[in-house]
């Protein structure tokens, strides 16, 4: 086999450092004489670095956002009529190949290799079920690692829930409810707007802008990655072999991202004033008296935005705190706040029933008098979506709520089938799963290390005020009796809470007695979600109260609040009475 030889980049006048924007080959593809290879963009000319000869691609040395100059090598070529096929000459020791310049993506995955290889009308080194966050950052990351990748959506656009239906248009809409929220709290402060117009076509619109930019950017990036896309619902047949449609796509390896849906209440009558998320975001209109079910963050969030554009919101619960599984301190704000915004908060109830009438649904409740609504949102949580890929196919296991187990490396039972995303647990959160899909792809890759191992997973409720947690919380250590310290500074004293007029907030952290290492942290107010990330940062570093106390932050901002906290913990406060001597 002849020696793979250095494709440089050419002549390219003055230009030095320029960025690669496109690779439009990948390892093991043949091309021919003057085929483009990679695309280059400067602040003047977009340009493609041509192929010098005939040949097999056999090794990538840029990736997408590198920057090269004349001479800076982009790939190894394989002149065309060597390997196998050529004519064998004497024996002799193959040449060793140049040793690389940097970690090159490996032609084939490594790992186990599939006990059997179906042979469909497509087929793939890794196939991913699902194109939400979690998986088309496996797909990507597969590919950017020169992996032959095929992505399957059942959606025709990219993105899975988050992107279309759920965190990206929520969030979108909640920003309007926030700029609506915002107008009529500056009445007490000398400046007024008067009652808000809402046009809910342009509101809508403008939501579907959002999602319709980000889910092209989506399909733009894996046009320029080579990743195919099939668009279908798709189950497994075999152990290496998926059904799309009409169509079949058999893998070496496949990396299920296949997320979860919305639950349901039984017994519910069939009625279109009778929605889930996802029918809620569609904004069709605005009722008059709108029920919420469940005071989780799904609901929750929905019910601020229907209260910002004029709804009367009830929110029904039948546990006894609203965000279960939250600190109630952090809750309690949040709840004082919409109660008194609320036609009503029913905690420690139950919904019996649902009677469709002209006039509205009329909903019975356990032990409270029946009302009507206009609109009745059910918010009850998430059920993964194990059971309805045909998972037994390929002998993947799926336990009796829906959910894949899976190791570290997310592998399943089935070593070349890993799982990603909500439906291999909790948190069912769309950065979770981007995670866990470039791990799944690393994993694939050989990527030495590639392991799922967070010490904490961020949690956001989009409300108003914003919640955010990671880590322990102070339910589970008391749970688990699990001794910590607590550090609570309270927004009241913060310069830039007061000066937006938003002062319910609290940033509290909680730290490992003695050591003072950060354990856990939890904020709420205005932007909480903004500000969880540098603790989630602390944690894995290992940091504890004295490097967050001393680490300067910006003044006067909400940021302020995480090092103060842990100033008070350290007993170094300036801004506040210290609770005791260190």
């Amino acid at each position: 086999m002849s020696a793979a030889t250095e494709v440089r980049v050419p002549d390219i006048g003055d230009f030095t450092d320029v960025p690669v924007i496109e690779i439009l080959v990948a390892p093991g593809d043949t091309v021919g004489v003057d085929d483009p290879l990679v695309t280059l963009e400067s602040d003047k000319a977009t340009m493609e670095i041509p192929a010098p000869a005939a040949g097999i691609v056999t090794q990538l040395r840029v990736a997408i956002g590198d920057r090269v100059s004349e001479g800076s090598v982009v790939l190894l070529l394989e002149p065309d009529g060597a390997g196998p096929a050529a004519a064998p000459e004497a024996p002799a020791a193959p040449e060793a190949p140049a040793a690389p310049e940097a970690p090159a993506a490996p032609e084939a995955p490594a790992g186990p290799e599939p006990p059997v290889r179906g042979e469909g009308d497509h087929h793939a080194q890794v196939v991913v079920l699902g194109a939400g966050p979690g998986g088309y950052t496996a797909a990507f990351r597969a590919a950017d690692l020169g992996l032959k990748t095929i992505l399957i959506e059942r959606y025709p656009r990219l993105g899975g829930v988050c992107l279309n239906v759920g965190c990206i248009p929520s969030k979108t809409l909640l920003h309007a409810a926030r700029v609506v929220a915002e107008a009529e709290e500056m009445r007490e402060h000398g400046i007024s707007f008067g009652k808000p117009a809402v046009d809910i076509d342009a509101l809508r619109s403008w939501k579907e802008s959002v999602v319709a930019k980000l889910t092209g950017g989506l399909a733009g990036l894996a046009r320029q990655r080579k990743v195919q896309v099939l668009t279908g619902v798709g189950r497994f047949t075999g152990p290496n072999l998926l059904a799309v449609g009409e169509e079949t796509v058999s893998f070496d390896h496949c990396i299920i991202a296949a997320g979860s849906e919305a639950a349901t209440l039984p017994g519910l009558p069939e009625d279109p004033r009778i929605v889930d998320s996802t029918g809620a975001l569609e904004l069709s209109q605005v009722p008059k008296r709108m029920l919420v079910i469940g005071g989780g963050i799904i609901g929750l969030e929905m019910a601020t935005v229907y209260d910002a554009l004029g709804s009367k919101v009830t929110v029904v619960e039948v546990l006894d705190a609203l965000i279960p599984g939250c600190d109630p301190d952090l809750v309690r704000p949040l709840q004082k706040r919409i109660a008194a915004r609320y036609e009503a908060i029913m905690l420690g109830t139950k919904v019996t029933g649902i009677a469709p009438q002209k006039n509205g649904l009329k909903v019975n409740f356990e032990g409270a008098p029946s009302k009507i609504f206009d609109r009745v949102l059910v918010a009850v949580g998430r059920r993964p979506n194990g059971a309805l890929i045909g998972a037994d196919a390929a002998g993947v296991h799926v336990d009796e709520r829906g959910f894949i187990p899976v190791d570290a490396q997310m592998r399943t039972n089935i070593p070349h089938i890993h799982a990603i995303g909500d439906i291999v647990g909790d948190p069912m959160l769309a950065h979770k799963a981007s995670h866990e899909g470039k791990v799944a792809a690393e994993v694939i890759a050989g990527v030495p290390g590639a392991s799922f191992d967070p010490r904490a997973i961020p949690s956001v409720a989009y409300t108003d005020p914003e919640v955010a947690w990671m880590g322990l919380t102070e339910t589970d250590a008391r749970a688990q009796e699990t001794p910590v310290e607590k550090a609570v500074f309270p927004w009241a004293a913060s310069g830039r809470a007061l000066s937006l007029g938003r002062e319910e907030g609290l940033t509290k952290l909680l730290f490992e007695p003695g050591s003072r290492r950060l354990l856990g942290a939890g904020m709420v107010g205005v932007n909480a979600g903004e500000l969880i990330a540098e603790t989630v940062h602390a944690i894995e570093m290992g940091s504890d109260a004295e490097d967050l106390g001393l680490t300067i932050h910006p003044h006067p901002t909400l940021s302020e609040t995480v090092g103060f906290a842990a100033e008070l913990a350290e007993a170094t406060i300036t801004d506040m009475i210290a609770p005791r001597e260190r």
